[in-house]
């Protein structure tokens, strides 16, 4: 009874409240509602206490909102190292879409935070040595991350943004469209809705890496750098 008694209460014991398991409910809350719904007392509830201890890991809402950003960066995979430069951007371009994906409130917190990270700045750290290690002078690093970037964070926007998800959602909505339409109305919308769009196997996620192959085969370490010298 008494071996029992004590597996009962060490099952029951409550989790050691941290700085990291705030900040990992933080995430989940936000995965669920959204950034905006993030409260305090939205992260006290799935912990099981009230605001005020959270004070107790956190200095804030800022403080939790910095430390969301870093713990979506630490997902994104870092370029590898044991390749070349345009195979480490797009390994690394394909697990940010990924990760973003999976937290769509990231994007519109990634750039905003004064005070990033570890995780971030090892990042960041890691994107610039990958392109410098392939012959990107530092001014050509910074246009290179830059590009990349705004293709990545512009296209996941895009993407989470659509009234469709799955080929399904994009036959009901494409199929909706052309039904609804004033026939010859639109020809080249229907055109592309009918040659492409609703053609078997059509995956609106094979644009993103389409529109990568685009952008890192436009850069160059040394021809690109020269044209905006």
């Amino acid at each position: 009874m008494r071996e029992g008694g004590k597996a009962r209460r060490g099952t029951s014991a409550r989790t050691p409240l941290g700085r990291e398991r705030v900040i990992r409910t933080a995430v989940a809350v936000a995965d669920e509602k959204g950034s905006a719904a993030l409260t305090m007392c939205a992260i006290a509830g799935p912990l099981g206490v009230e605001a005020m201890s959270l004070y107790h890991h956190v200095a804030g809402r800022e403080d939790v909102l910095d430390g969301m950003v870093d713990t979506v960066f630490g997902e994104i995979d870092l370029p590898p190292r044991d390749t070349d430069w345009k195979s480490a951007m797009r390994h690394r371009a394909v697990s940010a879409r990924a990760v973003l994906l999976r937290h769509p409130w990231a994007i519109g917190l990634m750039a905003s935070r004064s005070r990033p990270g570890p995780a971030t700045l090892r990042h960041h750290d890691a994107v610039i040595g990958a392109l410098r290690a392939g012959g990107f002078s530092v001014a050509m690093a910074a246009h290179a991350f830059s590009l990349i970037d705004s293709y990545l964070y512009g296209f996941v926007l895009q993407e989470l943004n659509l009234p469709f998800s799955g080929a399904e959602g994009v036959d009901e909505v494409a199929g909706a469209l052309l039904r609804e339409m004033p026939a010859d109305a639109y020809p080249h919308l229907a055109e592309l809705a009918t040659e492409h769009v609703l053609k078997p196997g059509y995956d609106y996620a094979d644009e993103f890496a389409f529109g990568l192959t685009l952008v890192l085969d436009a850069l160059s370490p040394d021809g690109t750098a020269r044209a905006w010298a």
